[in-house]
């Protein structure tokens, strides 16, 4: 068998026309995000002991939009939860590069708002903290691709219009040439496909936020009935 073959299932959107595509594999599989855990972090070498994970780049956000909304949040991150609160409030926390991409800023080889180990609020994202103690979704204070992480949907419009809109797991290919440079990517390893729940439930709030509520529930209602069969499994786990 390929090694990256995975299993899909897919449906018309009985409201628009549209066709989505879900990578059944992906989504029914236990994975789970294993910061601090295990993760090696997605630099040229192995780095557990920076806690990183995948923060070393920054975050390319979406749009404008998506910056403003992080920006909203920022005023109400302390220096209690936010290592950088004080450089972060005297530079910014976002820049336009070259390219006129919109991302976080760096600070010691990583996001500005990840903090590092060592600091007494603990280590990770600040915004996912803050939301977390605020009893809030860390989805609607981080950037888009923070909080989307490792799904990725994608849009292919035909010459009629017809949408055909693909759910499925981020690839290296995802991020760009620098991605197979990447020592380790979290969705290619058994070490993090450990979570009890598949991953359509665990995330059951990003799916909502990027899908939509009625596409989910078409979803839900798929792997429903196929009650007890089995799925394919993960190209990851096949591999052990």
């Amino acid at each position: 068998m390929p090694e990256d073959v995975h299993e899909w299932v897919s449906f018309e959107d009985p409201e628009s026309d549209r066709t989505w595509v879900f990578d059944i594999t992906f989504l029914t599989s236990g994975w789970r995000c294993i910061f601090g855990d295990g993760c090696q972090g997605v630099l040229t070498a192995a780095a557990p002991e920076l806690e990183q994970g995948c923060c070393s780049y920054g975050a390319h956000f979406v749009d404008e939009a998506d910056e403003a909304n992080v920006l909203s949040y920022v005023d109400r991150l302390t220096p209690e939860v936010w290592q950088f609160h004080a450089k972060g409030h005297k530079t910014g926390t976002t820049k336009t590069n070259k390219a006129g991409e919109i991302t976080t800023r760096l600070v010691d080889g990583a996001c500005i708002f990840l903090n590092r180990p060592g600091f007494e609020g603990g280590i990770g994202c600040a915004l996912h903290k803050a939301a977390l103690d605020a009893d809030e979704r860390p989805l609607d204070w981080k950037p888009t691709v923070c909080w989307q992480l490792p799904l990725r949907l994608d849009d292919q419009t035909d010459d009629d219009g017809h949408v055909t809109s693909t759910l499925r797991e981020w690839k290296r290919r995802d991020w760009g040439a620098g991605g197979f440079e990447f020592h380790w990517w979290c969705t290619e390893d058994p070490e993090a496909f450990v979570d009890h729940q598949p991953v359509y439930e665990t995330m059951r709030d990003e799916m909502i936020e990027t899908v939509g509520q009625a596409a989910y529930d078409l979803f839900v209602e798929q792997v429903a009935a196929r009650g007890s069969e089995r799925y394919l499994p993960h190209p990851a786990l096949r591999r052990r």
